[in-house]
């Protein structure tokens, strides 16, 4: 039997264990769900043996969330690809009723699948175990050998996931790293990112007294932390220029020609950019003069205010604040250096603070940026095996999230090629209520590993770069 033609008679078991997965709670981002994670774990390496992997195992390192890991190694002499994905997921607790079927359950509506993780990242794993079963279930073998890991804290930074790999190095050794969760920048149109965004991320402190203050007795009088720390933070206020951090900019790498005609290209134009984001009418795009979305996203940095906090909102009381608090992550690009821009950043934060108020900076994350050649065999072999799997001819693109581990683990797989491909699409909605993966392209996707596994199985004498 042909992959293709287990892919179609089976399909509705795959969506099924799509659904299985979506039905687990697997949040890491709140310390509740320790059991759910635990059970997703084992549900992948249940799904992993099904497909037909061997040594499967749930894995740790230290305290972290369990890791699911199986491998077929019975293509001696072929190349050996390694899979990532990710089981947890993001909370979907206070945005409840914006959901418009049960975030728990995979639910498909106008040809694409709701559901939280659906698309950020178990579509990933399951349509790599798709591709690996019809290959085994059809033939009995494939044409390379595979390693597949599918990680438990990726939404809360895998902090642990770089001593994982060093302490799991000789397991895990492959020539060809693919990664599935990233984005296609459009419907039907298959995308090979060559380029990820790092992060900094930071959080500022203010602070102007030992307790609230009742406000008759204090206001006008006691510096209000609240407006303190605002009036810090419209310091990186840019309008549509450049970032006003000084220094941020001297690193950056300029784009060539030939990439600012890609990112204007591929993807639409702002006001499918705004129909895509859900902007509200009037509201502008925060673009730097002359820099379209794509160009902005992929190649140029950018300062969130991910989260404030002065008091609750439910307990809201007639005082003058004493503290404030914020995070900022700031997205980083080709060259810049995370401590430098961190401590940019923290200089705009702390000078000349209002009011005279207590200001502290402490550095909570730094992710460096990742770019690679978009040439190369395993590159070539992608793109033949996408425009196979989607009927459309791929396109190499830069992507404005962060997979921190992609270039260390290719330099600790001694300069191994990543290829991070597309399953998410602009109307994903990935960490967001209604978060949905396009039917056709998961399809298509699971389609085009298996095309993937033959081109690398092709090569001449297994080089892939």
């Amino acid at each position: 039997m042909q992959p293709a033609k287990w892919l179609e008679e089976n399909d509705a078991a795959i969506i099924g264990d799509l659904a299985k997965l979506v039905a687990v709670q697997s949040i890491s981002t709140d310390n509740e769900h320790q059991k759910e994670l635990d059970d997703c774990a084992a549900l992948t390496c249940e799904l992993m043996r099904n497909a037909g992997l061997n040594n499967v195992a749930t894995l740790k390192t230290g305290n972290s969330n369990p890791y699911a890991y199986g491998e077929w190694l019975g293509a001696p002499g072929k190349p050996t690809v390694f899979l990532y994905a990710h089981h947890d997921v993001q909370p979907v607790k206070g945005f409840e009723d914006a959901w418009q079927s049960p975030p728990w359950t995979l639910t498909e509506r106008d040809g694409r699948l709701y559901g939280r993780g659906a698309a950020d990242d178990k579509g990933a794993i399951v349509t790599q175990l798709g591709a690996i079963a019809s290959y085994l279930k059809a033939n009995g073998s494939l044409p390379v050998n595979v390693k597949m890991l599918v990680e438990g804290e990726e939404e809360v930074g895998s902090a642990n996931l770089q001593d994982f790999f060093v302490e799991h190095k000789e397991r895990l050794m492959s020539d060809v790293i693919v990664v599935c969760d990233t984005e296609n920048v459009e419907v039907g149109l298959p995308c090979i990112t060559y380029a990820l965004r790092g992060i900094v991320e930071l959080h500022i402190a203010v602070k102007t007294a030992d307790a609230p203050v009742h406000s008759g007795m204090a206001g006008g009088v006691l510096a209000d932390a609240a407006i303190a720390l605002n009036v810090i933070l419209s310091r990186l206020y840019w309008g549509h220029k450049k970032l006003p951090v000084p220094g941020i900019y001297d690193k950056v790498r300029k784009m060539t020609p030939a990439e600012k005609r890609a990112a204007k290209k591929v993807g639409g134009d702002e006001a499918k950019w705004r129909s895509d984001q859900g902007v509200l009418e009037g509201v502008e795009l925060a673009l730097e003069n002359k820099v379209s979305p794509n160009e902005a996203t992929w190649r140029k940095p950018s300062i969130t205010v991910i989260v404030q906090e002065a008091s609750s909102m439910r307990n809201k009381s007639n005082q003058v604040l004493p503290t404030a608090q914020a995070y900022v992550s700031c997205r980083i690009v080709p060259d810049q250096d995370p401590e430098e821009v961190y401590e940019q950043i923290k200089a705009v934060l702390v000078k000349d603070p209002p009011w005279g108020v207590k200001v502290e900076v402490k550095p909570t994350a730094k992710l460096k940026w990742w770019m690679t050649e978009p040439t190369g065999p395993a590159f070539k072999a992608a793109e033949k095996a996408l425009k196979k799997g989607f009927g459309a001819k791929p396109v190499a693109i830069g992507c404005g999230g962060s997979i921190g581990f992609v270039g260390p683990l290719a330099e600790l797989f001694g300069g191994a090629p990543a290829l991070p491909l597309g399953i998410e699409d602009p109307l994903s909605k990935a960490h967001a209520p209604n978060e949905s993966l396009h039917a056709g392209d998961f399809r298509k996707l699971t389609a085009s590993i298996g095309h993937l596994f033959d081109q690398l199985g092709e090569l001449p004498d297994g080089k892939v770069k």
